[in-house]
């Protein structure tokens, strides 16, 4: 999706503008011209369209027009701010000559102090038409993942052609190697969150007194993790614990990961979908276990419900496309910490009311034993 989207932002233009050298200063006016006609009736910060801005796409291409001459007779130029807008500029007039019905085109608007500024995006959905001629011109392709389901979602998305084959390999390890726990008895929606806190506290709590060792605990958000960790701590606070923050570097990223060692006993507290998520090795005793509490859902917010309605519009489930299977596939990566050799032994729970429902426990990898109750 993201090599087929493309996007701009305004405050660049704006910042352009002022310090432009005199031949471009026309075109990138009459840019921002355009630019300001195409969102002057919104009233939302956020609004979708159903058709791409062909005024401003005009304007865009004379805009880059002149900045490739300009740069074509003062090489010299060709650097920083300029150049950044100009190859941005080249890759929005590129995904817009590819728009269809695959894609939406977004308005954001913001403040900066009295002045408001906007960003536009060609946001593609559905990147299958491209994919497609690639796949089925190769002899073969191998596409391979513990997260390929369910087939038709990686098949609608990815434009597999009609007669890819499916294999799906048995696993190395046996469901004895892992316990996994439904505790649908905990709602992690953001309206129960709160009455949450102490039952996951507790539930933590009960599981590492029983069977001390390295866990990690997943939630939907920072705000959840700091929240649910503060409380551990008050009541809890023998148990050593560890949290990701926002924005860590690489040596902090690695300092969280050495707390895991095969003597050590605490709690990683993370975000799903983050760092620690996926692409992680902890064997043996390193890691023993995690805490699940989230479905993994996309964020609720304006450009999620636009891609859930071209979802339910192109494939006729909005929700699952958008939201459900990207949110188990999460789920599957973070649990898939816990098992990584076939002497591993180790213990799962799924936090939420909503991983009792049939459909979603139906999304989980098939080897696992996957029982109710804390």
């Amino acid at each position: 999706r993201s090599m087929y989207s493309a996007s701009l932002d305004q405050y660049s233009l704006k910042t352009l503008r002022d310090s432009a050298p005199e031949p471009l200063k026309k075109p990138l006016q009459r840019l921002n011209r355009e630019w300001n006609a195409v969102h002057k009736d919104q009233v939302a910060p956020y609004q979708a369209y159903a058709s791409k801005p062909d005024k401003l796409l005009q304007a865009l291409s004379l805009c880059t027009s002149a900045m490739g001459d300009y740069f074509n007779d003062h090489p010299l130029a060709l650097s920083g701010d300029l150049q950044t807008f100009y190859f941005e500029a080249l890759q929005f007039a590129k995904v817009a000559e590819l728009f269809n019905e695959h894609f939406i085109f977004d308005i954001s608007q913001r403040q900066f102090g009295k002045r408001s500024a906007s960003t536009l995006c060609l946001r593609n959905v559905v990147p299958a038409e491209f994919i497609r001629p690639r796949l089925t011109a190769a002899r073969s392709s191998v596409l391979f993942s513990a997260t390929l389901s369910p087939r038709h979602y990686y098949a609608d998305l990815l434009g597999l052609p009609a007669d890819t084959a499916w294999v799906d390999v048995e696993s190395p390890f046996q469901a004895e190697q892992l316990q996994v726990r439904i505790v649908d008895a905990i709602s992690t929606r953001f309206v129960h969150r709160q009455a949450s806190l102490a039952p996951i506290v507790e539930l933590i709590a009960e599981q590492f007194a029983t069977q001390p060792g390295n866990y990690l605990a997943f939630f939907s958000s920072f705000d959840y993790l700091q929240q649910v960790a503060q409380l551990m701590a008050e009541r809890h606070p023998q148990i050593v614990l560890w949290l990701q923050s926002r924005g860590m570097a690489e040596a902090e990223r690695q300092g969280f990961l050495d707390q895991f060692t095969q003597h050590s006993r605490g709690i990683g507290f993370a975000v799903l979908g983050g760092a620690f998520g996926e692409g992680i090795d902890l064997p043996g005793t390193r890691l023993i276990g995690a805490f699940i509490a989230t479905l993994g859902l996309p964020q609720l917010n304006p450009v999620n419900e636009q891609m859930k309605a071209r979802m339910g519009a192109i494939f006729g489930a909005g929700y699952d496309y958008t939201y459900l299977y990207p949110g188990i596939q999460k789920v599957v990566q973070a649990a898939g910490r816990v098992i990584r050799s076939q002497q591993d032994q180790g213990v799962v729970m799924l936090i939420d009311d909503r991983f009792g429902e049939a459909r979603v426990r139906q999304l989980l990898p098939r080897w696992w034993a996957v029982g109710r109750g804390a």
